[in-house]
């Protein structure tokens, strides 16, 4: 497959919030911007229960970070399971710390770590978990999203770094630290990892005996393909052992309880124009469908 950077975005799904939430987090970081907005059709109305014209996602980005938001209605919620680890600046880490309590939940107070003179994990207004850490220059990649190993995945970090990296090109692990003898976690496990996958940095902890998350739906991993060959090989692949029930337009749940879903790149523009009716036909083509098939969706566009 293609080593074209930053092809997987983050989704996070929201009641009703992306537009509120994509400002909030876009006015905490510089480089960042707010980009293209899908609208709810009149088709799959009785599957998504939106109104007609009603924001479908919002697409936005931080620090080069792709990212969408996504109005699904109160169906799934964040958990620690997922958060974004952010590296800040000395200046900024207390303002930034500030705007993303009010309203959250403090996990880890911003405070001196034995990792990091300072470091806080906190949940925001929205729900999603961040991790901030003080930046101290070795990180290119400002935002990574961090996988929590816990509940039913729990002590199989390292199995899936080694199985996301074989999947996708431009991978490798840049690095592994263990919990020992001293720690309450099992010995050997995963104490914190990072590793690439098409060229971005995601990153992955083991989870103690006090944690029990497990990952959902709430935050997912959007690979834009351009091929058919290219849905594929990734639905294949990742769908490997998965929960075949979870399969469904586009999504699909790796064997480690990660969602992911594969989409055709064609889909955005088809879903974006301003041709409602086409738009439409689209919907109902994909809602019928759970591997994409872009044949398909090209006809239902052109019919």
């Amino acid at each position: 497959m293609g080593n074209t950077d930053h092809r997987i975005t983050t989704c996070l799904w929201f009641d009703d919030q992306a537009r509120d939430a994509a400002e909030f987090y876009t006015s905490l970081f510089k480089n960042s911007r707010i980009g293209e907005i899908t609208r709810y059709g009149r088709e799959g109305q009785e599957i998504h229960g939106q109104p007609e014209g009603a924001d479908m996602t919002v697409s936005f980005e931080l620090e080069g970070g792709k990212f969408t938001g996504l109005n699904g209605g109160p169906v799934f919620r964040f958990n620690p399971s997922v958060s974004l680890f952010a590296v800040v600046s000395g200046e900024r880490i207390e303002e930034l710390w500030k705007k993303l309590e009010k309203g959250g939940q403090i996990l880890m107070p911003l405070d001196k770590y034995e990792w990091s003179d300072r470091y806080g994990w906190v949940q925001d207004k929205f729900g999603l978990n961040w991790q901030l850490m003080l930046d101290e220059g070795n990180m290119k990649q400002k935002i990574c999203p961090l996988l929590f190993f816990t509940g039913p995945a729990k002590g199989r970090a390292e199995e899936a770094i080694g199985f996301y990296t074989s999947i996708f090109k431009n991978s490798r692990t840049e690095g592994i630290m263990r919990y020992s003898e001293e720690d309450p976690t099992e010995t050997g496990w995963v104490k914190h990892a990072q590793f690439q996958i098409l060229g971005q940095t995601f990153m992955a902890m083991d989870g103690g005996p006090e944690h029990d998350f497990t990952f959902n739906e709430a935050v997912s991993f959007v690979i834009g393909c351009e091929t058919q060959e290219e849905i594929d090989y990734y639905w294949d692949h990742l769908s490997e052992g998965g929960d075949e029930k979870a399969q469904q337009c586009g999504w699909l749940k790796d064997k480690f309880g990660v969602s992911w879903q594969i989409v055709p790149n064609v889909l955005h523009k088809m879903l974006s124009g301003e041709n409602k009716t086409r738009a439409d036909k689209v919907t109902k083509a994909f809602l019928q469908m759970k591997r994409f098939d872009i044949k398909k969706l090209r006809e239902a566009y052109d019919s």
